[in-house]
C-alpha cells in the first residue's frame, strides 16, 4: 500500500530532481567543449556546390554535407570550404560580409575566411578545412578522396 507523502518529502524529492536535472543540463556543453564535434560521417563522395561564378567575392553559400554543413566563401584570394560547425559548443557559423569574416553568433567567436583561424572569442580550435575543388566538368565540388 501506497503511504501518504508529506509535504517535506515531496520537497526534497523534488529537490533531488531539480539538481540532477540541472547538473544533466550544464555538464552536457561542458563535454562537448572537450571533445568537439568530428566530420566522420561526412559523404565519401564529392558533393556539388556549383558552377564557379555562382558565388561572387565576398560572398557565401553553406551546402549540406552529411551530419554537418559546409560554409563555401569566396575570398577574393579563392574559394575556401570550412565546416559550418564552431568548435566552441558546435553552433553554427554565418559569414559576415561586412566584416569579412567568419562569425559564431552564439558565443561572438570570429574566424579568418583564409585559413579558418580563431581570430577572437572562446572556440580553442579552428574550423576544420574541407576539400574543394574544381572537377573535369567545370563545376566546383567540396570533400571526396584526394586523388594521388
Amino acid at each position: 500500500m501506497a503511504e501518504n507523502l508529506t509535504r517535506r518529502q515531496f520537497m526534497k524529492i523534488a529537490g533531488w530532481a531539480a539538481t540532477v536535472t540541472g547538473f544533466t543540463a550544464l555538464s552536457i556543453p561542458v563535454i562537448a567543449y572537450f571533445y568537439p564535434k568530428d566530420l566522420a560521417e561526412a559523404p565519401s563522395e564529392p558533393v556539388l556546390v556549383g558552377p564557379p561564378d555562382e558565388i561572387g567575392i565576398g560572398e557565401s553559400k553553406t551546402i549540406p554535407f552529411g551530419r554537418y554543413p559546409v560554409l563555401v566563401i569566396n575570398t577574393g584570394e579563392g574559394l575556401r570550404a570550412y565546416s559550418a560547425v564552431c568548435t566552441h559548443f558546435a553552433c553554427l557559423v554565418n559569414w559576415e560580409p561586412d566584416t569579412g569574416q567568419i562569425r559564431c553568433p552564439c558565443h561572438e567567436g570570429y574566424f579568418d575566411p583564409l585559413d579558418g583561424s580563431v581570430i577572437s572569442g572562446p572556440p580553442p580550435l579552428p574550423l576544420e578545412t574541407i576539400r574543394i575543388f574544381t572537377g573535369e566538368d567545370g563545376l566546383i565540388y567540396i570533400g571526396g578522396e584526394e586523388e594521388a
